[in-house]
């Protein structure tokens, strides 16, 4: 079996359990998660040709969309294993673009149970924001972007186990080029407001003259330093980290599709 043969036995899994019987529903609500349009997903499960006449392939790109979308916290690769064959744990579950999370049953098809992420003990949900900040103001406000995707869900050892708590975790988009290779433009990254004490090498979100940067911090010479990680440092010259500098959190998760 290659890797095309088990994203595509991956797809159709997925297009059955979230589409309750309805496989439009599944078509829908695949291709809305993972960024993807619904007749593609549709021409992919239908096993319709493509214009040469042979049957579509899950693509590279699209299989990195689906098992992004659809993680629920685990790492990418589980799109790349035969889910028929893989014993299920607390650990397997899907993230929905409604909100919810779908732990997979065993057995030749998933029978979905969704969970409601609101106040859910079990899976903390992170929220997708805007800061709101303000040159000067050590305190921010947040607007939530939903139009930004479903929140970010982790298992609650996920938490515990980085000593992290949910309420004070932020999801936010990466907004230009100064931090690659390691941060693109467009990736998410998780904030975490409870860690404002500046580490040496650490990425911090900072609140830099009342704009939100994210940068890595620098001791040299005595001062800390704003410093990004892209080579081109005429470009993304560092900053002095002073009074008003004022750190917002530690950058303790990414999401990418980069890699």
């Amino acid at each position: 079996m290659t890797i095309e043969d088990v994203w595509m036995k991956n797809l159709v899994r997925l297009v059955e359990s979230l589409g309750h019987g309805d496989k439009r529903r599944g078509y829908r609500e695949v291709a809305e998660t993972a960024g993807l349009s619904e007749e593609y997903v549709y021409q992919l499960v239908e096993g319709k040709p493509n214009k040469d006449g042979e049957r579509r392939v899950v693509g590279k790109r699209a299989a990195k969309k689906i098992a992004a979308a659809f993680s629920g916290g685990r790492p990418l690769e589980w799109f790349d294993i035969d889910q028929f064959s893989v014993p299920v744990d607390a650990n397997n579950s899907l993230a929905t673009s409604k909100g919810e999370v779908v732990p997979l049953t065993a057995g030749p098809r998933l029978m979905p149970t969704p969970i409601a992420l609101e106040n859910n003990p079990d899976y903390p949900a992170v929220r997708r924001v805007q800061f709101k900040l303000s040159a000067g103001a050590t305190g921010f406000g947040v607007e939530y972007r939903e139009e930004d995707g479903a929140p970010i869900v982790f298992q609650r050892q996920w938490y515990e186990g980085r000593g992290l708590r949910p309420e004070k975790l932020f999801a936010i988009k990466v907004a230009n080029h100064s931090m690659e290779p390691g941060l693109f433009d467009g990736d998410t990254v998780v904030v975490n407001t409870d860690s404002v004490v500046p580490k040496d090498g650490v990425v911090f979100a900072v609140n830099y003259e009342g704009e939100m940067v994210i940068k890595r911090l620098a001791r040299d010479g005595g001062q800390w330093w704003l410093c990004s990680d892209n080579p081109d440092q005429r470009r993304y010259p560092r900053k002095i980290c002073d009074e008003h500098s004022i750190i917002i959190g530690e950058i303790v998760h990414k999401q990418s599709e980069r890699i």
